[in-house]
């Protein structure tokens, strides 16, 4: 399968100010196996953009590319107008996989202070000036009351809203995270989606993540990847974007009614949202 991988709307750069992320022809390959094929969009100033599809479709790979982890074999990648990694101060970045343990003995303000690029080399000897930085991005997470705790005491979607404030206490104009709500409960993953729909506006989020039915409530464009790509300047999954990522069931059950079961678990999400985003307000889950 082979489909048109360029939005013809808000993703051309032309119509829009210039993107904070622009790939063009994009291709990468392990070894002999392809990976990403032909993968164009673009990633406009204070987007909220969910990055969907199945597992070995290519998401952390192209992630992994956009930080400069990865260097192209085919195409561009440009980063506010760069190279990637080229200006790494400007990026915030939650990976999927941390090597901070659940039993580690640190405090969350001490993981947060650890964003800091210099701190990493002294230990935790901080100014009051980088504290100051910390408490502002523990703020924007909604664990500010969770300071002084230890990662060891704290749930998971409190562990992954404090990888979060780490991530933003640089004040990144462009904020990564592959699959922040994985392995978190119904309860938490809201809250994390509170918090990152709760970012300053100038503040463009990228998120990978395998949960259609809750992302499409918080974010403002969708990328489904397997292997090629297909973006949209609506938080709609789209039957052709469930097709590129799961094709059509050989028992000849088409597409729509895949796209039928996303409808009622998003209605669903929504109908649990403003219970939720109240609580989330006030709690620290």
């Amino acid at each position: 399968m082979n489909p048109n991988p360029i939005s013809p709307n808000a993703k051309n750069p032309n119509t829009r100010n210039p993107p904070i992320i622009q790939v063009r022809n994009l291709g990468f390959r392990y070894d002999d196996e392809p990976v990403l094929a032909e993968i164009n969009f673009d990633v406009q100033p204070g987007d909220f953009v969910a990055v969907v599809g199945p597992n070995g479709g290519g998401k952390t790979t192209l992630m992994r590319l956009i930080l400069g982890l990865l260097s192209p074999q085919q195409g561009t990648i440009h980063v506010f107008g760069q190279l990637p990694g080229q200006q790494p101060d400007r990026i915030g970045y939650v990976p999927q996989h941390t090597n901070i343990a659940s039993g580690f003995p640190a405090t969350v303000e001490q993981v947060v202070l650890m964003g800091l690029a210099q701190g990493k080399r002294r230990g935790f000897r901080y100014t009051a000036e980088e504290r100051a930085r910390a408490a502002r991005a523990m703020e924007r997470a909604g664990v500010h009351a969770l300071a002084h705790r230890r990662m060891n005491e704290l749930s998971g979607g409190q562990r992954q809203r404090t990888l979060i404030a780490r991530a933003l206490i640089t004040a990144p104009d462009l904020l990564i995270l592959d699959e922040p709500l994985s392995n978190i409960d119904p309860y938490g993953r809201q809250c994390i989606l509170e918090t990152l729909i709760g970012l300053d506006t100038g503040t463009t989020v990228v998120m990978v993540s395998h949960d259609l039915g809750i992302t499409a409530n918080a974010v403002t464009d969708i990328i489904a990847v397997n292997r090629y790509a297909l973006a949209s300047d609506s938080p709609q999954l789209t039957p052709d974007m469930l097709a590129l990522m799961y094709g059509v069931h050989e028992a000849g059950c088409p597409v729509h009614s895949q796209l039928q079961q996303l409808m009622e678990a998003q209605t669903a999400t929504q109908n649990t949202t403003q219970n939720t985003t109240q609580a989330c307000q006030h709690a620290h889950h």
